[in-house]
C-alpha cells in the first residue's frame, strides 16, 4: 500500500479536535456495546479497514461475540440483535449513508419511542465521529 500523508503530523490541532469529539462520547450513556455497533457498522459501509478491525477487536474485549461481529453486516436478516439494536443499527445506516434520503422520519420516531432526545443525540454523534474518522482512515490508506 503506498505511504499517504499522516494528518495527525500535519494538522495536530484538527486531529486533537476530533479525539475532543471522541472524548466526549466516552463520558455520555451510550453504552460499550451500542457504540460498538455504531463504529463498526460504519466502518463496514464505508470500506474502512483500519476502524472495522480496531473497532471488532474492542468490541471482543468489551464482551461482543464472534458471531454477532461477524452477522453485523446481515444484521436485518438474524434475530441476534434486539429491537434497539436494530433501531441503532438503522440510524447508523442512514446517517452514514446521509446522501441517500437522511435520517427517515420513521426511523427517527422509532428511536424517539425507545430512546431519550439524549440518548438519541449521542446515538447521532457517535455515528458522526467514525464517519469522520473512517473518512480521514480512507483518505490517507492508514495501515491497520
Amino acid at each position: 500500500m503506498e505511504q499517504r500523508i499522516q494528518i495527525d503530523q500535519l494538522q495536530p490541532e484538527a486531529y486533537k479536535a476530533m479525539y475532543a469529539l471522541e472524548n466526549c462520547l466516552t463520558k455520555n450513556q451510550l453504552s460499550k456495546a451500542h457504540k460498538a455497533l455504531i463504529k463498526i457498522r460504519a466502518s463496514q459501509i464505508n470500506g474502512c479497514a483500519f476502524c472495522i478491525d480496531m473497532h471488532s477487536k474492542d468490541a471482543l474485549k468489551n464482551g461482543e461475540t464472534n458471531e454477532r461481529i461477524f452477522l453485523l453486516n446481515a444484521w436485518k436478516e438474524t434475530a441476534l440483535f434486539s429491537k434497539e439494536e436494530k433501531v441503532i443499527l438503522s440510524i447508523t445506516e442512514e446517517v452514514t449513508l446521509i446522501h441517500k434520503n437522511g435520517l427517515s422520519n420513521a426511523t427517527y420516531n422509532k428511536a424517539l419511542e425507545m430512546f431519550s432526545e439524549n440518548y438519541l443525540a449521542e446515538i447521532i454523534m457517535a455515528a458522526t465521529v467514525i464517519n469522520t474518522w473512517n473518512r480521514i482512515a480512507i483518505s490517507t490508506k492508514k495501515p491497520i
